[in-house]
């Protein structure tokens, strides 16, 4: 992999050049200034400030153009190509169509390029397909173009600099802008649901269905466990495999599906050295269907970065996780795994990208994340034309909706996840699934888990309080779409609601993975349960790749016609209320044996946060959960115009 191409042009080389005699317009004659919208950071003024950026300081950022015709006309073409009965639906683009339409043109880079040179700053580098200018110069120079004050402040433990303001530039220059970045130099970066340490085995007793061992006694099968609310619950799973999870969502009529043909993208950070051999082992040990040659490529930068911020070997958990969540649920599918250089936002800024320029996936999943807060407005603004770019091209963009529920325990304010939280994305939200001895799903709940430890004495649970569950909520940044209106209660806000739908995440009800490990006696493969948001949007994308693949064609933005289903069979309505209150897992203390002890805990179904799960849409599963009858839906009209 490499980063969003920036070519240095002659533009470029001549601002450079032109700077030293370049004249700055005059106080007197600057022409009326328009604010760059979601250019001003909202933690500022709770911040420590430590005085304003040396003037001579060079700082460096970017400015994103509009696309060809304004980032409103290609809304309204992702509007026409994604709803359900427009004259345009699922007329897709290609990558070089798409560009020839939409690209900013020659004249948007010549025109702010040099309405920078004027303030002395230089373009170092325009991007391949005009999308951005990357921009040098002293902070004094800096702040008279963009028309902000720099300061420093002291932000997370850190000494950062930020514009105290919006961005505002001339009225007629504003125009040709979508937002910029970069001046914000806090260092922001999204995480995963981190995966059991190294060498980290599931205990036993555990079910290897739902329901399959009764809690009654501890492993010993002489000592007894109490009952949790008067109610003798069963042991955790020992964690699903791809033939419950196909049996359990496509119901009582299969329908022959494999995602043969069909694409899916996959992007974390980093690569984990062992996938190939790994998933394949998976594979084999449980019934998923052997790799074909080529089937599962890798596709990485040259060098990775920021490795001590980011933590590669839990991203390597990561993406066996999603790897083997999409082959589970669509074994003949194609798979392209893309590992950011770093964790960091910028970095999958620009991993979106080449993915999307590549326009070899007609479904992409992203289990990461963080607070809506912590993705600054600006970048929310670049990764929104990413997306509106996938739309066109008839690729679906889904994202994990999060594992820590509102927020509120995690960051002090209750808050949904981005980058779920942007509309023209699929935010994937978490179940507690049951699936039965012959592979059928008993009952789904809502993702929530509030997790009560034995006593020492063994006679009860001992509380410890909420420990995670699905991510949801309401949007700070973004309306409500259309699509939402009349499907999501007025109840829950005005603003975009997460999630859309959901699958199976609670850990209790998780998947089973393989990867290699280090253990205390060597390093080798093994197995162990593990579930969140990260596992349900790889499942929703293998089930995405069955309905693509049944279409016979690309789905693309998919929201518009999932909330057109909403309350249809298609969706299974999840409800609060569960029959079991929640499932006894056992844990090796030491997390791979027995040798110094288990723990035992109960884990809890349905109690996430101050989100709640209710009949209809909520801020748990979305509109529900897809069944088999979503396969064959989804195919109602499909795209003559681009290749899966």
């Amino acid at each position: 992999m490499t980063k969003a191409k920036i070519s240095l042009s002659a533009l470029a080389v001549g601002a450079m050049i032109a700077t030293a005699v370049a004249t700055v317009p005059a106080a007197n004659a600057a022409p009326h200034r328009k604010a760059v919208p979601r250019t001003a950071p909202s933690w500022v003024s709770h911040a420590d400030s430590l005085g304003k950026v040396a003037s001579g300081k060079t700082t460096s950022f970017r400015v994103y153009l509009q696309p060809r015709g304004g980032t409103a006309a290609l809304k309204a073409a992702v509007d026409e190509v994604s709803t359900p009965g427009s004259a345009t639906y699922r007329h897709f683009l290609s990558a070089t169509q798409y560009h020839s339409r939409f690209d900013a043109p020659r004249s948007t880079v010549d025109t702010v390029s040099g309405f920078l040179r004027d303030y002395h700053l230089s373009v170092t580098g325009v991007e391949a397909h005009n999308r951005y200018l990357q921009v040098r110069g002293s902070a004094a120079d800096v702040q008279k173009a963009l028309g902000v004050t720099l300061k420093n402040f002291r932000h997370h433990g850190q000494v950062v600099q930020a514009n105290t303001s919006a961005v505002t530039l001339p009225a007629d220059i504003a125009g040709y802008v979508t937002t910029v970045t970069g001046l914000d130099t806090t260092p922001s970066k999204v995480t995963h649901d981190d995966p059991p340490p190294a060498g980290f085995r599931n205990a036993r007793p555990c079910s290897r269905y739902y329901g399959q061992v009764q809690a009654k006694y501890q492993a010993d099968f002489k000592t007894p466990l109490p009952k949790f609310r008067n109610q003798t619950l069963p042991y955790a799973p020992c964690g699903y495999t791809g033939p419950q999870y196909r049996a359990a969502y496509e119901g009582a009529n299969p329908s022959g599906l494999s995602g043969a043909g069909v694409t899916v993208a996959i992007i974390d950070a980093y690569a984990a050295p062992t996938i190939a051999e790994d998933s394949n082992q998976y594979a084999e040990n449980h019934g998923d269907g052997s790799y074909a040659p080529g089937q599962l490529t890798q596709v990485t930068p040259t060098h990775f970065t920021h490795k001590k911020a980011c933590g590669p070997s839990g991203w390597y958990g990561e993406e066996t996780l999603d790897v083997e969540a999409v082959h589970a649920m669509a074994p003949d599918s194609n798979i392209r795994y893309y590992g950011s250089q770093s964790c960091f936002d910028d970095d999958i800024l620009d991993t979106q990208t080449q993915v999307v320029d590549d326009n070899m996936a007609s479904i992409i999943t992203n289990s990461y994340g963080e607070p809506e807060e912590a993705l600054g407005a600006d970048l929310a603004a670049a990764e929104q034309q990413v997306f509106l770019q996938a739309a066109m091209q008839g690729i679906s963009f889904m994202f994990s909706s999060g594992d820590s529920g509102d927020e509120l325990a995690n960051t002090g304010i209750k808050q949904a996840d981005a980058s779920a939280t942007d509309p023209y994305v699929t935010a994937v939200g978490g179940t507690a699934d049951a699936i039965g001895a012959s592979g059928n799903m008993m009952w789904q709940t809502g993702w929530g888990t509030v997790k009560y430890s034995l006593s020492q004495n063994g006679n009860s649970w001992d509380p410890v309080g909420y420990l995670y569950g699905a991510g949801g909520g309401e949007s700070a940044l973004y309306n409500k779409p259309g699509y939402q209106q009349g499907v999501v209660p007025s109840e829950f806000g005005s603003g975009r609601q997460v999630p859309d739908v959901a699958m199976d995440a609670d850990p209790t009800t998780g998947m089973l993975v393989g990867e290699t490990q280090t253990f205390s006696d060597g390093t080798y493969y093994g197995e162990y349960r593990i579930g969140g948001t990260s596992l349900a949007s790889p499942l929703f994308a293998g089930m995405t790749a069955l309905a693509s693949q049944h279409a016979g064609g690309r789905l693309g933005f998919l929201n518009p016609a999932i909330y057109s289903q909403a309350g249809t069979p298609v969706f299974n309505d999840i409800k609060g209320s569960p029959p079991d209150a929640g499932n006894v897992r056992v844990d090796y203390a030491n997390g791979e044996d027995a040798s110094d002890g288990l723990l035992y805990s109960v884990r809890t179904f349905d109690q996430d946060s101050s989100l709640v799960t209710v009949k209809g849409w909520d801020n748990v599963t979305g509109v529900g959960s897809p069944n088999g009858s979503w396969l064959t839906s989804m195919s109602a009209a499909s795209t003559a115009s681009s290749s899966r």
